[in-house]
């Protein structure tokens, strides 16, 4: 016999609102991504930082070393009657200038990567892919401390840094990272510990960053890095809101122009220096200085230096009035800048006169 089979009866289903099929999600998100990528001109970097800022906003994903570095210092710091590091303006009006600089013209191994991957040039010098090449030498007893943006060597007897390094690349200075929501810590990875926050209270000097977090826009993670501590040196704050801030505005302008720089700076210290601090003694500096290389490599090769050493006081006078030999902060702070240069190549731009180097920076 022969059983007709039974068909259940079709139903009709009917769909409200806007939904979206299989994989669509999926492919807009991977569309986003190739965007962003492309928006970047195939560099990783700012796309990494998207993500890592995207997962700290959502709260997901942090590492233990993201944990740990930010977490336990996270003590409000003193603001009702210490000097305060009150900049929070400079670093819109270092992205405005650096802006129309543009215009106007067409260490970590991490950091040595950062660097050698996001040239602008896409080439670099045999000297620039050593791996930290862009590190002082001297003073090699003192603590090594490498962070996601800088690195820095600290003494942490007069608890200030030797010296600050780190790659300053066009695209990190703009950017929506917010420095009024950060605060000054201690930092975690300096064995020796460093000042605190509350050392500089009452004291008339300002908590005067090295790395600058006006050349972290980029990330909210670097940013904050920036307020560790280590980063940190007493500054007169009418030298630290002026010319220094001018000079770092500059030096921002240069990136943005040339596509990227090697930026070095610190104080210059000695025994015998006055302090401040009540937890700790900090050396107040008698002066400051920054170390800037440039390098492209091409049909048309360009290798610039300059210097900048710069009394910690208030100064009404130009920049360029400011232009030292490199060779002279060598010799007042002991350090040798870039030595993995060829000697004649090093020997010839750390001599270079003000007048040579002004006409190449700043004309």
């Amino acid at each position: 016999m022969f059983f007709r089979p039974k068909f259940r009866t079709s139903q009709r289903y009917t769909r409200r609102g806007f939904r979206l099929r299989g994989n669509t999600l999926i492919i807009l998100f991977g569309f986003f991504m190739v965007g962003l990528f492309l928006h970047y001109k195939g560099r990783t970097e700012p796309v990494v930082a998207f993500w890592n800022d995207v997962r700290s906003l959502l709260g997901i994903g942090r590492s233990t070393h993201e944990r740990t570095g930010t977490n336990p210092y996270k003590a409000p710091e003193p603001t009702t009657d210490e000097a305060s590091d009150d900049r929070s303006s400079g670093t819109d009006s270092a992205e405005s200038e650096a802006s129309d600089s543009q215009s106007g013209s067409s260490e970590s191994t991490g950091t040595a990567t950062r660097s050698s991957e996001q040239r602008t040039s896409g080439k670099l010098f045999d000297f620039e892919k050593q791996v930290d090449f862009i590190l002082p030498s001297g003073h090699d007893d003192d603590e090594l401390v490498r962070h996601d943006g800088y690195t820095l060597r600290y003494d942490t007897d007069l608890k200030n840094p030797l010296w600050v390094a780190y790659p300053l690349l066009a695209y990190e200075i703009t950017g929506d990272a917010d420095r009024d929501t950060e605060r000054f810590v201690p930092d975690p990875a300096v064995d020796g510990g460093t000042a605190l926050p509350s050392d500089y209270t009452k004291s008339g000097y300002d908590r005067g960053h090295q790395a600058p977090a006006g050349d972290f826009k980029f990330s909210q993670q670097l940013t904050r890095q920036s307020f560790f501590m280590s980063n940190i040196s007493p500054q007169a704050p009418q030298f630290n809101r002026g010319i220094w801030k001018s000079l770092e505005e500059q030096v921002r302008a240069w990136a943005f122009r040339d596509g990227g720089l090697y930026v070095v700076t610190g104080p210059v210290l000695r025994k015998g220096l006055p302090t401040i601090g009540r937890a700790n003694e900090v050396a107040v500096p008698d002066s400051f200085y920054k170390v800037i290389l440039y390098c492209r490599k091409g049909a048309s090769p360009d290798i610039r230096m300059i210097g900048f050493l710069l009394k910690n006081e208030p100064s009404d006078e130009s920049l360029k009035a400011f232009v030292v030999p490199v060779s002279s902060i060598e010799q007042a702070t002991g350090l040798d800048f870039f030595d993995k240069m060829p000697d004649d190549l090093e020997r010839r731009l750390k001599m270079q006169s003000r007048s040579q180097m002004v006409s190449q920076w700043f004309d």
